[in-house]
């Protein structure tokens, strides 16, 4: 039977300076991501030990330093970075990604704007 299990991770909010204007990357924004990590964890329940599952701080370190890092244009870009950047670091074997931009800048009422990706290891 294949096993996937998951591990969530919402509402991460960072400041980042991403966007297509000047303005965005001159005054910056905050970001939330929220993350989903697909991968088997029988062997964390066993033996109840945080080295062989996925350390969740340690994510939301990491993609809290590529959010605050260097900038880009799109939030496709920024997710789909956080994305591969999971699947290269850690056994997961699915992770969906979804970035969003809350103060996005459009001149109407909104409540949020988000991309989500979705990339597997199968995939690459």
């Amino acid at each position: 039977m294949d096993v996937i299990d998951e591990i969530r991770l919402t509402g991460l909010r960072v400041f980042g300076r991403h966007g297509v204007y000047d303005h965005e990357r001159r005054d910056g924004q905050d970001f939330v991501v929220d993350l989903t990590l697909m991968l088997d964890i029988g062997r964390a329940a066993q033996t109840d030990d945080v080295a062989d599952t996925v350390h969740y701080g340690v994510v939301a370190e990491q993609v809290a330093a590529i959010v605050g890092g260097e900038p880009v244009n799109l939030l496709e870009t920024l997710a789909t970075r956080i994305a591969d950047r999971l699947l290269a670091d850690y056994a997961v074997r699915i992770v969906r990604v979804t970035v969003h931009k809350p103060s996005a800048p459009i001149p109407l009422s909104f409540d949020d704007v988000s991309v989500t990706v979705t990339r597997s290891r199968d995939a690459r």
